[in-house]
């Protein structure tokens, strides 16, 4: 390991580390711990560091990074689902009790784009034009996809907010 590209690696990483913990968090949720999807992530970024093209597209290249292991995880996770259909809520319990977690709740009931949409605008403070480029797409789906995830969002919310009542006497 070259001294000098670790030292370049940090160099560029810490200054955006929050802002990456902050999506993981969030990306991650219901699926995969945080940590793990840190550290696997950086671990494939510092391997693939060669890569990067620009040095202002480093958040972006850990962002991508991430939405890929995401991705596999859960191709993976539907695979093992597929073959034992017991599955355990026992690795998110203690997740649940976590700030802001009816708002993990609800994300993670989104589908898999307008929830990394709305973590990278609303929570990683990315504007639309990169996020249509970490995506993959134009910056209208993009848009549509915070239009329509930030509206389901709010009939999550405001159903989980509501007091359930019993309409039979």
């Amino acid at each position: 390991m070259s001294k000098d590209k670790q030292a370049h690696f940090l160099l560029l990483y810490e200054p955006v580390h929050d802002r990456f913990e902050r999506f993981c968090r969030a990306r991650s949720y219901g699926e995969m711990d945080f940590k793990d999807l840190i550290n696997d992530s950086l671990l494939i970024a510092f391997e693939r560091f060669e890569t990067l093209r620009s040095e202002q597209a480093f958040l972006s290249f850990l962002f991508g990074i991430s939405v890929r292991i995401i991705s596999n995880h859960q191709r993976k996770k539907s695979e093992v689902a597929h073959s034992d259909e017991h599955g355990s809520i026992a690795d998110t319990a203690q997740e649940i009790f976590a700030d802001g977690h009816f708002l993990h709740l609800a994300l993670a009931q989104l589908p898999a784009a307008q929830k990394e949409s709305i973590i990278l605008f609303e929570i990683s403070g990315f504007r639309i034009k990169e996020i249509a480029e970490i995506q993959s797409v134009s910056e209208d789906a993009v848009k549509q996809r915070l239009k329509r995830g930030r509206e389901r969002l709010q009939e999550i919310l405001t159903y989980v907010a509501k007091p359930h009542t019993n309409t039979s006497h």
